[in-house]
C-alpha cells in the first residue's frame, strides 16, 4: 500500500494497516485522499460496486440485502459514490464524487462530528462548486497569448552564431478545459520563461522555454516550448563581411 502511495506522489500518506484504524503512523490528507480516489475510479470494477446503493447476497445459502452507507448516494443529484468513514481520532468522514452536465468532482469531508454534519457539509459544498463553477476551454486563450509572444520573442532574443531567426512552437495538453469560477477570466494570467540567447548548438525540437497559466496567482496548468527549426551556423563569409565592416572607413 505504501509503495502504490509512493508510485501516486502522496507524499502526505502512509499505512500502518489495511484496517486504517487509528495509529499515529496511519495518516493521509484531505487532497490526497482525493488523488487516491481519482485514480481508483478509473477502475471500472470499484466505480461500479461504490455507485451499488443496496445488492443481494448470499450467506450460508440465505439470501442477505446490504445497503451502502453513503447517505448522499440516490439522494444527491448526480453522486455516484464513494465511501464513508468513521474512527474516533478520524472522526465521520465521506468522500463523495459527483457528476452533473459532464463536470465531475470529487468532494472530501474529514472530521465530522457527526453523520448529519458530514453529511450537510458535502451537500453544501458539493452544491457550491456547480452554481459558482464552470469548464473554460483555454485553448483559444492559450493560442493567441502565445502568437503574441512569438513576435516579442523573435524581436528581442539574441541570436549567437546563427542570423537564423527562432521559430517557437508549443506543446499539447490532453484536455484545455479547467473549472473555473464563473465570469473570472480576468483572474487569468500567462509568463512566459525562455532563453533569451540561442545558438547554432541548439538542436530542432530542444526545450527553450514553458509558458504557465495561473489562474487567482496559482499555478494551472504549464506546456513546454520547443525550437521548431534548425538554426545555421554563420559561415565565413558572414564573419568576413562584418570584419569588413567594422573597419571600413
Amino acid at each position: 500500500m505504501n509503495q502504490k502511495a509512493e508510485s501516486l506522489n502522496l507524499t502526505h500518506t502512509h499505512f500502518v494497516t489495511p484496517h486504517g484504524l487509528d495509529d499515529e503512523n496511519h495518516y493521509t490528507t484531505a487532497y490526497e485522499l482525493a488523488l487516491l480516489t481519482d485514480y481508483a475510479l478509473k477502475n471500472e470494477k470499484f466505480k461500479n460496486i461504490v455507485a451499488t446503493k443496496t445488492t443481494t447476497i448470499n450467506v450460508n445459502g440465505y439470501p442477505r440485502t446490504i445497503s451502502n452507507t453513503n447517505e448522499l448516494l440516490g439522494n444527491l443529484n448526480g453522486v455516484y459514490g464513494v465511501k464513508t468513514g468513521f474512527t474516533f481520532n478520524a472522526g465521520r468522514c465521506l468522500v463523495s464524487s459527483c457528476n452533473r452536465n459532464g463536470m465531475d468532482i470529487i468532494v472530501v469531508v474529514l472530521g465530522a462530528d457527526t453523520k448529519n454534519q458530514r453529511t450537510r457539509d458535502s451537500r453544501n459544498v458539493i452544491n457550491y462548486i456547480y452554481e459558482n463553477f464552470e469548464y473554460v476551454n483555454l485553448s483559444d486563450y492559450i493560442e493567441k497569448s502565445f502568437a503574441e509572444y512569438q513576435k516579442f520573442y523573435e524581436a528581442n532574443v539574441h541570436l549567437e552564431k546563427t542570423t537564423t531567426l527562432p521559430i517557437l512552437t508549443l506543446t499539447k495538453l490532453d484536455n484545455y478545459d479547467f473549472p473555473l469560477k464563473e465570469n473570472s477570466s480576468n483572474a487569468l494570467q500567462i509568463k512566459f520563461y525562455t532563453l533569451n540567447k540561442v545558438s547554432s548548438q541548439l538542436e530542432a525540437k530542444s526545450k527553450i522555454g514553458s509558458l504557465a497559466v495561473y489562474y487567482e496567482n496559482q499555478l494551472l496548468c504549464s506546456l513546454n516550448i520547443l525550437l521548431e527549426n534548425e538554426l545555421l551556423q554563420n559561415s565565413w563569409h558572414y564573419y568576413f563581411v562584418n570584419i569588413l565592416k567594422k573597419f571600413s572607413f
